[in-house]
């Protein structure tokens, strides 16, 4: 796939966010905690606030067909975590490396900004998406009961964790 690449999306990317985001929300709504309906209806300021945290997206050619963001925690005593959101490739790629090449991007860019922790939040029905993780390394750490309510029924999501650098403490 010579015509695969990943960027961390700029302020005139702004488009190509928007088309992916919301294919994403469109085509796998029970992967999100938001909806196509939550983001359809922002503003290009609120999209453009929304890239103000890194989002990163594969694209072949010049059409985006993945997205990961990292959502970086703030203050001094949380700021060595940020969580992974917006996580969706499509169909026809998943199982070529290219997710890889995306949490790669994004891991990359945490280790670099000083994050030693990333975390997220994943829907426990999604055994792909878990096994995508335990692949890179993230342990589950615990588990909200009811997270969201998708179509009237309960889901449950699993917190996972994945440690770029260890530090003093031990997360076991």
């Amino acid at each position: 796939m010579t015509d695969m690449r990943i960027a961390k999306l700029g302020p005139g990317d702004l488009p190509a966010f928007k088309a992916i985001r919301l294919e994403a929300l469109r085509l796998a709504p029970t992967a999100f905690a938001n909806t196509e309906a939550d983001w359809s209806s922002l503003s290009d300021d609120e999209w453009a606030s929304r890239m103000a945290h890194p989002v990163f997206v594969a694209f072949r050619g010049q059409d985006p067909v993945g997205i990961m963001g990292l959502f970086p925690q703030r203050g001094i005593k949380r700021s060595h975590r940020a969580t992974l959101i917006m996580v969706y490739l499509r169909d026809d790629l998943r199982g070529t490396g290219v997710a890889d090449d995306l949490l790669n991007a994004v891991t990359a860019f945490a280790a670099g900004a000083g994050i030693n922790q990333i975390e997220l939040a994943v829907n426990d029905h999604n055994a792909a998406a878990i096994r995508f993780y335990q692949r890179h390394g993230f342990i589950q750490t615990g588990r909200i009961p009811a997270a969201l309510i998708d179509a009237g029924r309960e889901v449950d999501e699993l917190l996972m964790v994945r440690r770029l650098r260890q530090s003093n403490s031990f997360l076991g």
